[in-house]
């Protein structure tokens, strides 16, 4: 299980990437391709052709790291080349994918804030962004891009 502050973007590379590639390869590709800095700290995902293997970049303060993810029945769902030239995900969703599960598919409802003994509790919007629900005579308090 991976743990992804939510600073951190994700970026999907779409179409196939030669697996054979290494860190260097890697960081390169996503300079030239991606159009992104690989020492930014932020995670970019990288299929194989047959959609079977991942393997996801990150710089961490002193080295990168390469994640590999190899499934032994199935494929990952994945963005084609001719699709958008980037995909920027949040962490939820590369979790899912990670999972197998197929992103077309998924349905988000809305989730509605409890409140429970004057407590006042967070609630997430179809979007991504988090609102702090108030009782019904006070104003939204607190409405910020997913940063749990």
């Amino acid at each position: 299980m991976l743990t992804i502050p939510p600073a951190v973007r994700i970026y999907l590379a779409p179409g196939a990437t030669d697996m054979r590639k290494a860190i260097d390869g890697l960081s390169a590709l996503v300079r030239e391709a991606l159009g992104e800095d690989p020492l930014s700290g932020h995670l970019f995902v990288f299929a194989n052709r047959r959609r079977d293997r991942l393997k996801i970049l990150v710089w961490d303060r002193d080295g990168y790291w390469v994640l590999f993810k190899r499934l032994e029945a199935g494929t990952f769902r994945w963005p084609k080349e001719t699709e958008k030239a980037t995909v920027v995900l949040p962490s939820r969703e590369l979790m899912l994918i990670l999972e197998g599960v197929d992103l077309r598919r998924v349905t988000y409802r809305k989730r509605r804030a409890a409140r429970r003994r004057g407590v006042l509790v967070w609630s997430a919007s179809a979007d991504g962004s988090r609102v702090e629900k108030a009782p019904s005579t006070h104003k939204i308090l607190c409405m910020s891009p997913c940063a749990m």
